[in-house]
């Protein structure tokens, strides 16, 4: 039977007892499904999940865990940067005194159907999204047992009741571009990440208002999409350095791709900087070890793992915390990967031996 609407028109939110009533089943089954434990049938544990939710249920149990631990759901964890993060992460953690909890996602940036149900058994601190995204009746469980969440380098746009971490994007595709113009490169080339997701739409918006903010008209020519994976770096480098009328940069929005860009630039003898200059994105270590060292953005990860285990451990002491999202500052890593384009680097020679 439907609840009694208070004075703002929403549903007040049900007791325990009310929605083991309202469900026909005992309060222990209530509990179960709460806890994540089997012992319910898919059907009945579904109705109270949908009560639940219908009642905006929130455990008002205080218990801590019995270990501290944050829930971390990460899509690809043998990527360098997932790497690099996870490991900021766990630092942060630790000094905390905190465990952590690791599980992969599914190509989709989902968590397996089953992960939810684990999650609560462990009935964590908090979880940790690391681009990662999470279906809504999964959220409103978590919500449901106050597990605070905390999105970080989301992969799509985060629901606004959501909090989340992430990176200055738009600025550091500007930032990035804008050093290419400053060399003195027009036809400058991008390789873009996946349509939806916010971080890759974000820096090729910087790189649309840097080339706009020179005067320069954006050739769709030069834009290129990818999957953030070596493998597209090395594709679409090699496609940009084929082209009858080839940029003399390459803005590469992730290391990775960059990596294969300079595989694609050796195996068709262009040389960096001389031939061609190339523009990474996140200063990864590995971008400090190429050959030449990589100019980069730098996004700031040791930052960003710190801003969200203290959000989601700040979130599990005031849960009604107004927050919607946090962008640290990106920079530029000047290396050796860029330089002036080779007709103007020949002609500043020529004037200087003159």
């Amino acid at each position: 039977m439907p609840r009694d609407r208070s004075a703002d028109g929403l549903r007040s939110r049900a007791t325990l007892s009310e929605v083991a009533s309202l469900a026909d089943v005992s309060i222990s089954t209530v509990s179960k499904v709460l806890n994540g434990r089997a012992g319910v049938s898919d059907e009945t544990r579904a109705r109270i999940e949908a009560l639940l939710e219908d009642h905006q249920y929130r455990s008002r149990a205080s218990k801590q865990p019995v270990a501290p631990l944050l829930e971390v759901l990460c899509y690809e964890i043998d990527s360098p940067f997932a790497s690099e993060l996870l490991s900021s992460i766990e630092q942060v953690a630790r000094r905390r005194r905190v465990g952590m909890v690791l599980t992969g996602a599914t190509d989709r940036h989902l968590p397996e159907p089953s992960w939810v149900d684990d999650v609560l058994r462990r009935q964590p601190l908090g979880v940790v999204l690391v681009a990662c995204m999470l279906p809504a009746k999964d959220k409103q469980r978590l919500r449901s047992r106050n597990i605070p969440l905390v999105m970080l380098d989301p992969a799509g746009t985060p629901a606004p009741d959501v909090p989340s971490i992430g990176s200055a994007d738009w600025n550091g595709g500007f930032l990035a571009t804008s050093h290419l113009i400053e060399l003195g490169h027009r036809r400058i080339g991008i390789i873009t990440g996946p349509h939806d997701m916010r971080a890759s739409t974000a820096r090729l918006s910087g790189y649309r208002a840097a080339l706009d903010a020179a005067g320069i008209p954006v050739d769709p020519e030069l834009v290129r999409p990818g999957e953030f994976h070596h493998a597209d770096g090395l594709a679409e480098g090699r496609a940009l350095l084929s082209l009858p009328d080839r940029p003399t940069a390459i803005f590469a929005s992730s290391d990775l791709y960059a990596l294969g860009v300079y595989e694609a630039a050796r195996s068709l003898g262009v040389a960096i900087p001389g031939d061609l200059s190339v523009v990474g994105y996140d200063d990864l270590r590995i971008a400090r070890w190429a050959g030449p060292p990589l100019t980069t953005v730098h996004v700031p990860l040791v930052a960003m793992a710190e801003q969200a285990v203290h959000l989601v451990m700040r979130l599990g002491d005031e849960p009604d915390l107004a927050f919607t999202r946090i962008d640290i500052d990106t920079s530029l890593k000047v290396r050796a990967s860029t330089g002036a384009p080779a007709r103007q680097a020949r002609q500043s020679r020529a004037k200087v031996s003159g």
